[in-house]
């Protein structure tokens, strides 16, 4: 099946890649006790590099998806319950080991479709994309941040 490019960048094209994006990772979901927000609250635990502040996390991750903090805070509740996140002893939250595993499995299923979907990019025409969804995005949240 060959597909037609879109003439130009518009709320759809981002709006299907997004639902493609959710899908694949839906996938590398299924079997575990992980739903999308749990996921992306232990990713950017991980990706933190370093325990973090429960309280800023949880702010941090509602900013980046505009999720409600409750919903932040519940994911994150689940993830200390389940043993993928841990307390440390200066009240600081991080990844357990079965927390960064089960993470690494998810990344390894997903992003072997994810980096062949955007290796069929020109390095270049990606550059410029992230750069056209960045102000797009900041834009937005300046919208939303007058709300």
């Amino acid at each position: 099946m060959t597909t037609t490019a879109p003439a130009t960048l518009n709320p759809s094209v981002i709006g299907q890649a997004e639902k493609h994006h959710t899908a694949i990772l839906a996938r590398a979901l299924a079997g575990t006790t992980l739903d999308e927000k749990q996921w992306i609250v232990l990713n950017q635990a991980l990706t933190a590099g370093a325990p973090v502040d429960s309280a800023a996390h949880v702010a941090r991750v509602a900013a980046m998806t505009q999720w409600d903090p409750a919903d932040v805070e519940s994911a994150l509740t689940a993830l200390l319950e389940s043993s993928l996140l841990q307390t440390n002893s200066d009240d600081l939250i991080a990844p357990t080991e079965d927390g960064a595993a089960l993470a690494g499995k998810v990344r390894a299923e997903s992003g072997a479709i994810v980096s062949a979907a955007y290796n069929a990019v020109a390095p270049d025409d990606l550059a410029t994309t992230a750069r056209v969804l960045a102000t797009i995005t900041a834009r937005m949240a300046e919208e939303l941040a007058r709300a």
